[in-house]
């Protein structure tokens, strides 16, 4: 027993709960990926003014960040297979994580490539590169480097974000803690290991972020 709490109990459960925050990293992981690729999406065609595509990402940047991400969970896991369309409950989890975190790496990014003075694409392109090299080159690494801090946050928001994931019966680390409580009622050892776990998930993801935007302004230089 320490400060009250059992660390038998602890040790007993912590196996279950590294299998939990395995999963939750794996949600948190895949779903961030997906974020990215559909926000850096976005970014672009804003950023480019392109016709209708343009539009359409501004639609659904402004549905994403006004639902929360419960809603937009429940919505896929019990509305969906009235449309005929049935998810597992780890496939929502990813989709919604990937669905809510896109608005906002997309506006990181687009803020990033706003901040980037229109001087250096004129150059780029004074220069002889096409607009691709341009934007590749020259506008995405300074744009990095200022949205690096924002992105940064919208990962450890998107991995926090996961704890809402249990509603849809995700086995995750919340899960398990409400399951524990539920069943033993060791409330204190619960919360020493969610609490745990998830400083061992974002100590990590914070320290690898912030060598991130150091390396990235050096880049950029």
């Amino acid at each position: 027993m320490f400060l009250g709490v059992d660390l038998g109990v602890v040790a007993e459960n912590i196996q279950l709960y590294g299998k939990a925050a395995l999963l939750t990293v794996g949600i948190g992981v895949t779903g961030t990926v997906i974020a990215l690729v559909v926000g850096a999406a976005c970014a672009f065609v804003q950023y480019f003014r392109v016709p209708v595509a343009g539009q359409l990402a501004a639609g659904y940047i402004e549905l994403s960040r006004n639902t929360p991400l419960l809603v937009q969970l429940v919505f896929l896991y019990y509305g969906l297979p009235r449309l005929g369309i049935v998810l597992s409950g780890t496939q929502c989890a990813i989709i919604g994580l990937a669905f809510l975190g896109g608005s906002y790496m997309a506006e990181s990014l687009r803020s990033g490539l706003e901040d980037v003075p229109a001087i250096q694409r004129q150059s780029a392109l004074a220069l002889g590169l096409s607009t691709p090299q341009a934007f590749g080159r020259v506008l995405l690494p300074q744009a990095v480097a200022t949205a690096m801090p924002g992105l940064t946050a919208n990962v450890i928001f998107l991995i926090k974000e996961t704890s809402v994931v249990s509603v849809i019966a995700v086995p995750d680390l919340v899960y398990r803690a409400n399951e524990q409580i539920g069943n033993d009622y060791t409330t204190r050892e619960a919360l020493v290991l969610l609490v745990g776990f998830y400083l061992l998930i974002l100590v990590p993801v914070a320290l690898v972020g912030r060598w991130l935007e150091g390396r990235t302004r050096r880049v950029a230089a």
